[in-house]
């Protein structure tokens, strides 16, 4: 099957599932899942100027009045979805109030590590955990440490809505993000969900939270990590099974200018016609993934 002709099969399968709100859920839900939604609306979006608006009008209708976006609709708590939230709506041109809204939430937020007492905890007190808490990045909800994909989801906003207007304290956060990745890379390349090194053993990285690191960090310096990170990614990418993780690597390699023909040939065999692929996040990066090449990249970084 050519991934091309998959892609439009599955937008049909994915576009049937979303919710009168004009979000989707995860599965089949009532309530709408925010990453659910950001990236149907990416991967939708791009054909359709009627899903792309509905999309937009979901987001404004469901954004907090502090700025930022919950994990679900009708949650009153922001979380880690604001970053993606901003993401849609820069890459579906809608740059409005919301946005700016967004974006000064994410230079707000960061992860308990950045306050003072938690730098001061983990630097005196907490011994199980290897990192360096001057440099922080975003939770998945406040109150919690950073972790690397909320972190790599926010500079990757952040970069893309302040393409043509980066401020100082833009520029700085971001560059405390990237700070943070770094610091907390895997021993031998690539990044776990947060820490490299726990109880003095060094964890294992995993393929999605590699994958979206690397995003974060595509316009950055190849240092040796970078470059050690994208090759371990490479050479695991080919024996990866799972729909959303293999998706990640198809996004991520392509921006790094890395053969994706193989991977996407194997990720439209996997799907299919999409119907057995019951999480619309997952579905939905798959889209995003098969039409690589084809459309925007939703969360490229140009400079």
């Amino acid at each position: 099957m050519a991934t091309s002709a998959g892609a439009s099969v599955i937008e049909k399968a994915l576009l049937k599932r979303g919710l009168p709100s004009g979000g989707w859920s995860f599965f089949s839900s009532e309530q709408a899942s925010l990453e659910a939604t950001c990236l149907a609306g990416l991967a939708l979006g791009s054909n359709s100027h009627g899903n792309a608006v509905s999309t937009v009008r979901f987001l404004k209708k469901s954004q907090l009045s502090d700025g930022g976006w919950p994990a679900f609709q009708g949650d009153s708590e922001a979380a880690w979805t604001t970053a993606l939230a901003l993401c849609t709506l820069t890459v579906l041109n809608e740059i409005a109030d919301a946005s700016d809204r967004a974006l000064r939430w994410l230079l707000e937020e960061r992860g308990k590590e950045g306050h003072w007492f938690w730098r001061w905890k983990f630097k005196t007190a907490d011994r199980n955990v290897r990192f360096d808490p001057d440099k922080y990045g975003w939770p998945w909800i406040t109150g919690s440490a950073s972790w690397v994909i909320p972190t790599a989801f926010s500079i990757i906003a952040i970069k893309q809505f302040t393409v043509c207007k980066r401020s100082e304290e833009s520029e700085k956060r971001i560059h405390l993000g990237v700070e943070m990745l770094l610091d907390r890379a895997c021993v031998d390349g690539g990044w776990n969900s947060g820490n490299s090194v726990v109880y003095g053993v060094p964890l294992r990285p995993h393929v999605e939270a590699t994958a979206i690191a690397l995003l974060a960090l595509q316009d950055e310096q190849r240092t040796e990590m970078v470059q050690k990170s994208l090759s371990w990614l490479r050479q695991n990418a080919a024996s990866v099974d799972s729909v959303s993780s293999l998706a990640w690597c198809i996004l991520t390699l392509f921006v790094y200018q890395e053969p994706i023909g193989g991977l996407k040939n194997k990720l439209a065999t996997i799907i299919g016609d999409g119907r057995d692929i019951r999480n619309n996040a997952a579905l939905a990066t798959a889209i995003l993934a098969l039409k690589c090449g084809e459309m925007i990249h939703p969360f490229e970084v140009v400079r």
